[in-house]
């Protein structure tokens, strides 16, 4: 059993050995925060890019569609950021849209030069997924770059919204998903990252990064677990 789960099954128990668990926990690691929380939700890269337009093994959805999709590793994904996006906008409580925009020339940098692909995706790619589509009321956040903090005023519209707390859900879970979740930990919010809300398209990669976001940065929960805390948090103003 993993002792940083207290308990519960988490998806890097089948990757992460009995022997790296008990150091991690001997040197204590994976303590859950304790306090109130005044959350914003982050919604990453949630668009077709991503996932596809249509519900397909992952390997066919890159054939035929974009490079960069994650397939049914993403369509998996949906409908539990479509329940954490509803149950926010029901308290009040802040939704914001960091998003991948769209790319010219001059906006591949570095990693363009490890992942050229991403150069390659066409402007309907760029648009967000239907099922998780912003609303009017909530904060539309371009970026360039992995970290949804980096050359955006994320920090300034999280202050705005008297947020305590970062719900940091999308894609992928070892990119956007973990630098975002490292940087808000770095500006001293609470991260929550519901696991079955994010996503990547190497299943390891998925497990390790959430297992070292819940060692270090973040508290890695359910949905369920975190639509559980969601009566309990402050709204916006509050």
């Amino acid at each position: 059993m993993d002792t940083l789960s207290e308990g519960r099954t988490l998806p890097w128990q089948h990757v992460v050995t009995e022997e790296e668990l008990s150091i991690y926990q001997a040197a204590g690691f994976g303590k859950r925060f304790q306090g109130e929380i005044r959350p914003a939700l982050l919604v990453i890269d949630v668009q077709y890019r991503s996932v596809g337009h249509e519900r397909l093994p992952i390997m066919e959805s890159i054939k035929r569609e974009y490079p960069t999709s994650c397939g049914e590793y993403g369509w998996r994904a949906v409908p539990h950021i479509a329940r954490l996006i509803q149950a926010f906008r029901q308290r009040n409580l802040p939704v914001i849209f960091p998003h991948v925009a769209y790319k010219e020339n001059h906006d591949g940098q570095r990693f363009a030069d490890k992942a050229p692909g991403i150069m390659s995706i066409p402007r309907q790619g760029y648009e967000m997924v239907k099922e998780c589509a912003p609303e009017p009321g909530d904060i539309l956040l371009p970026k360039h770059h992995a970290s949804a903090f980096f050359g955006t005023p994320l920090v300034s519209y999280l202050t705005t919204q008297n947020a305590n707390c970062v719900v940091v859900t999308g894609t992928t879970t070892s990119g956007c998903v973990r630098a975002s979740a490292v940087d808000a930990s770095s500006y001293g919010y609470h991260v929550i990252v519901p696991h079955d809300a994010v996503f990547d398209r190497s299943q390891t990669s998925h497990a390790v990064n959430l297992f070292d976001m819940n060692s270090k940065y973040a508290d890695v929960m359910s949905t369920d677990e975190m639509l559980a805390l969601i009566p309990a948090a402050q709204a916006r103003g509050a």
